[in-house]
């Protein structure tokens, strides 16, 4: 069992065929956290409208959260564009769960920061870019190519890879919107004096250091599969959840230095 101080995940997008939903039911059960943040699209209200795809490990996630915030751990529920509706409950606590329209998070060792899904600098960079690619055919045959990729290399034994994520970033025009989004992050915690922000939206997984100020996003449990997590020190790691040996690849932040290592977890 793994412990943190901290957890935050976001972009799970539970009822749809996407959702990695048995890899995020195993990282939930593989961890203790004294807080748990839920960052946003946890419910994809949107794509349930067309179609509803509902599976029991999707269940066993739900009543998985709201265990650990029975059993006094404390989770936060910031709604994001896809689970908006939800925004109109914000301040509102269900079975242990706090709903907020965004969060301040202080680290152990002092740093403050601003927590929110990240959808509120779609204006700014002018560019939806989720928006934009869930609305989009392209990016709709992309996570179908992502199955059918999933489907195969488990059938001969490989490990999770998304190829969505993967055509994704090699796209420059795609990586010049995110740079612009982890920018416009960056700049808005720098002028409400937060140390860092931390957000989802764009399934783009990260930590950077902008000038001082600390931008992490914590990804997706679409194609990436990742978590933000805080150890007992104040230290923030990101974690890669998709391989079935239990390998993570950690990026990790001590003193505001980047220190790259693999954290091995058998149990």
């Amino acid at each position: 069992m793994l412990r943190y101080r901290s957890v935050f995940i976001s972009d799970v997008h539970l009822g749809t065929r996407d959702c990695q939903a048995e890899f995020l039911l195993d990282f939930l059960r593989s961890i203790e956290c004294d807080r748990l943040y839920l960052v946003g699209d946890i419910i994809d209200f949107w794509a349930m409208r067309k179609s509803v795809y509902w599976t029991e490990a999707q269940s066993a996630v739900v009543q998985t959260i709201l265990s650990k915030a029975q059993d006094g751990n404390e989770v936060v529920y910031i709604p994001g564009n896809h689970d908006a509706l939800l925004r109109d409950y914000c301040d509102a606590e269900f079975n242990g769960v706090k709903l907020r329209r965004q969060a301040a998070f202080c680290s152990m060792d002092g740093r403050r920061f601003r927590v929110s899904h990240g959808d509120e600098f779609d204006a700014q960079v002018k560019h939806n870019l989720l928006t934009k690619f869930i609305g989009d055919n392209a990016y709709m045959w992309l996570l179908g190519m992502n199955r059918w990729s999933q489907s195969l290399r488990a059938r001969f034994g490989f490990k999770y890879w998304s190829l969505a994520g993967f055509l994704k970033t090699r796209m420059g025009k795609v990586n010049r919107h995110i740079r612009r989004f982890e920018e416009a992050a960056a700049q808005r915690a720098r002028f409400d004096h937060y140390d860092g922000f931390i957000c989802g939206h764009i399934h783009k997984p990260g930590i950077r250091d902008y000038a001082g100020i600390l931008y992490c996003n914590d990804g997706d449990w679409v194609e990436t599969c990742s978590a933000l997590v805080e150890d007992e020190f104040g230290n923030l790691q990101l974690l890669h959840w998709s391989d079935h040996q239990k390998v993570q690849q950690i990026q990790s932040f001590v003193g505001g230095r980047p220190v790259d290592s693999t954290l091995r977890h058998t149990g």
